[in-house]
């Protein structure tokens, strides 16, 4: 396993949604990963893959070159925040992304939703189901009439006009502040980050995409190029920690029945040569 040490979920104090690991830190969760697979037998390398040829060659930055039979891609995505003053600060403690991850531990508090993705008016519906004092903030972006009538008919206040940064005192959200001088206290905002996966190494060798761009993979996570797996966010943005595991582990079961079925072709093979040339 080739591990470069940079989850997604790195900014996040705690994980949810993860039966039995509700409330681990990442990091925890990544450790005793590690100390598990160790027991194994499985050797970690630290390091950051940089190219994979069709021979399954794996080169690592500093010169490593690992050969493999097969390959698994786990390489997820880097979630792309916009440039407002407070955002990247806050990103993963009281500016979160997923309702169904942390929208639970602000339940029932006032919540902002920043409209920096067309997803966002979306999300501020989905949030509205734990908290009845949500504003929704279009920013730069225009809302539709359809998104506006169904924001203001289920109780969620839109307010116009630009976010010039997010209020932060003592290591915590106060607010939203727009470029016209107005402040929304809020407790915790949510937005909706533009998700680019880290597929590079996966394109180079050729794996075929999708119409939004991402990788395709059938059911057990196999690409277009044979011998070449995916796995978690790196080709489905909505995976959360659990069914990306869960792709994990059919991708593994697949891997081993087609190095099985290799070793028998080669087994086969090589018990016929062996019986000709015994009958001669």
């Amino acid at each position: 396993m080739i591990d470069a040490g940079a989850p997604r979920n790195a900014p996040a104090s705690h994980m949810h949604g993860f039966l039995s690991r509700d409330g681990l830190p990442p990091a925890a969760l990544l450790d005793l990963g590690r100390a598990e697979i160790a027991r194994y037998g499985v050797r970690i390398l630290r390091g950051r893959v940089e190219e994979i040829d069709h021979g399954y060659y794996v080169r690592l930055a500093g010169g490593v070159v690992p050969k493999a039979r097969r390959v698994l891609a786990a390489t997820g995505l880097r979630d792309e925040l916009p440039g407002i003053p407070g955002v990247r600060e806050r990103w993963g403690k009281d500016l979160l992304h997923c309702p169904y991850c942390h929208a639970y531990e602000v339940r029932d508090r006032p919540l902002a939703v920043l409209g920096t993705h067309p997803g966002s008016a979306h999300q501020a519906l989905l949030l509205r189901q734990w908290s009845d004092n949500i504003v929704f903030f279009p920013h730069t972006s225009d809302l539709t009439a359809q998104d506006r009538e169904q924001l203001i008919a289920c109780g969620v206040r839109v307010a116009e006009g630009e976010v010039k940064q997010l209020v932060v005192d003592g290591d915590r959200l106060q607010g939203v502040e727009l470029t016209d001088g107005r402040v929304f206290p809020r407790a915790a905002a949510f937005l909706f980050p533009r998700m680019v996966p880290h597929d590079g190494l996966l394109t180079a060798l050729g794996c075929d995409r999708d119409g939004n761009g991402w990788v395709v993979t059938d059911r057990t996570g196999l690409t277009s190029v044979p011998g070449v797996w995916a796995a978690g966010n790196v080709v489905d943005p909505r995976a959360q920690v659990v069914p990306a595991a869960g792709m994990g582990s059919a991708a593994a079961f697949a891997i081993n029945t087609d190095l099985l079925d290799e070793d028998v072709d080669r087994a086969v093979e090589q018990h016929r040569v062996t019986a000709v040339a015994t009958a001669e």
